[in-house]
């Protein structure tokens, strides 16, 4: 496989791990710790992930716990869950805070499919952008050492690339709506 075929697939795994990290922090009613992976506490005067300030876990299904590993920092992870978008207010327990997330209404899981849809379709227009630069990566390469035939192969090789991936977008898209949709 060429250079620039190997660079084109190594861009189209990296916008299906994105697609993934996206679709990981939409929450479908059920708690998932992933939900809190954007949220930076003030640890010390340095921003720094939840998870690495805390046990993370999960003791019921629609409940989050966050047991944080110095007690002081109890009142930052409250702050800093307050101040995100998450849309959830956290329940200081003693040293734990708890998140419980409340059932979704049908609208709101409606709301949370466009949602997921619109993140692969943002996926999909990258993975176009990807096969438009490929494209003329490999259209320039005619005249030096390479013929119209083999040209011609290395772009037919690309397009299956983006439908391979393509097919793999719309599959996690169809996974993720699906949960979304489950009661």
């Amino acid at each position: 496989m060429h250079e620039a075929l190997m660079k084109c697939e190594d861009k189209m795994t990296k916008t299906l791990a994105k697609l993934d990290d996206d679709l990981g922090a939409i929450r479908a009613g059920r708690a998932n710790p992933h939900v809190l992976d954007h949220i930076r506490v003030n640890y010390y005067g340095t921003p720094t992930p939840i998870q690495q300030t805390a046990n993370v876990s999960v003791p019921e299904p629609r409940i989050i716990q966050i047991a944080p590993w110095d007690k002081s920092m109890v009142s930052e992870i409250n702050k800093a869950i307050q101040a995100s978008d998450l849309g959830i207010n956290p329940t200081i327990d003693g040293n734990n805070i708890r998140l419980i997330f409340p059932e979704l209404t049908e609208e709101r899981r409606k709301d949370l499919v466009k949602d997921v849809k619109k993140k692969g379709e943002d996926a999909k227009v990258a993975l176009r952008n990807i096969r438009r630069d490929g494209n003329d990566t490999i259209k320039k390469l005619k005249g030096k050492d390479f013929s119209e035939d083999n040209i011609s192969d290395m772009l037919d090789d690309l397009q299956k690339m983006i439908d391979k991936y393509a097919k793999k977008v719309d599959e996690a898209i169809d996974v993720k709506s699906k949960e979304v949709m489950t009661v």
